[in-house]
């Protein structure tokens, strides 16, 4: 997954805008993209919180969405794969008032490769959770505002030939 970050941010910010306007309006921006981890950041601002001045809760699941989808569509694309990717399950966990700028967190990319190899082996649909953690490092470190689990799933598209 050789993907400078600046392409990375900029791939998100296109399919933002002309696929899910929502997600450029956030503006979120990925600060580590590797084979194990995502790291997406979005600001706290007037257009991403609420009345308590703390992140909103639509914002708070456009962050965990983009944390647990960009990893797979960013694998799928290195290995010439064109897939369907959708979310059939969330929970979320909010365990403190995020007001701050918010880090959406998921480190499994073990698993999404795992996904990705047994939709591309099969032709199946493959379903598995992934985890993003919520946290706002400027003040309160490591510690999660909210834990979202996200039940993500890949099928492969055939190319047409």
């Amino acid at each position: 997954m050789k993907q400078s970050l600046q392409h990375a941010n900029r791939m998100l910010a296109l399919f933002g805008f002309f696929k899910v306007p929502l997600i450029w309006y956030c503006r979120p921006k990925i600060l580590v993209l590797n084979e194990e981890q995502v790291q997406i950041k979005i600001r706290t601002r007037r257009r991403t919180k609420n009345h308590l001045n703390s992140m909103y809760f639509g914002t708070l699941a456009i962050g965990a969405d983009v944390a647990g989808g960009f990893m797979a569509m960013s694998k799928a694309e290195a290995r010439g794969e064109k897939i369907s990717l959708a979310f059939k399950a969330v929970t979320g966990e909010f365990l403190k008032r995020p007001e701050a700028d918010v880090l959406f967190t998921c480190v499994d990319g073990h698993a999404i490769d795992e996904m990705l190899d047994k939709t591309i082996s099969t032709g199946e649909r493959v379903n598995r959770p992934v985890k993003i953690t919520a946290t706002c490092p400027s003040i309160s470190g490591d510690e999660p505002m909210a834990i979202f689990h996200l039940t993500l799933s890949l099928k492969m598209i055939p190319s047409k030939k």
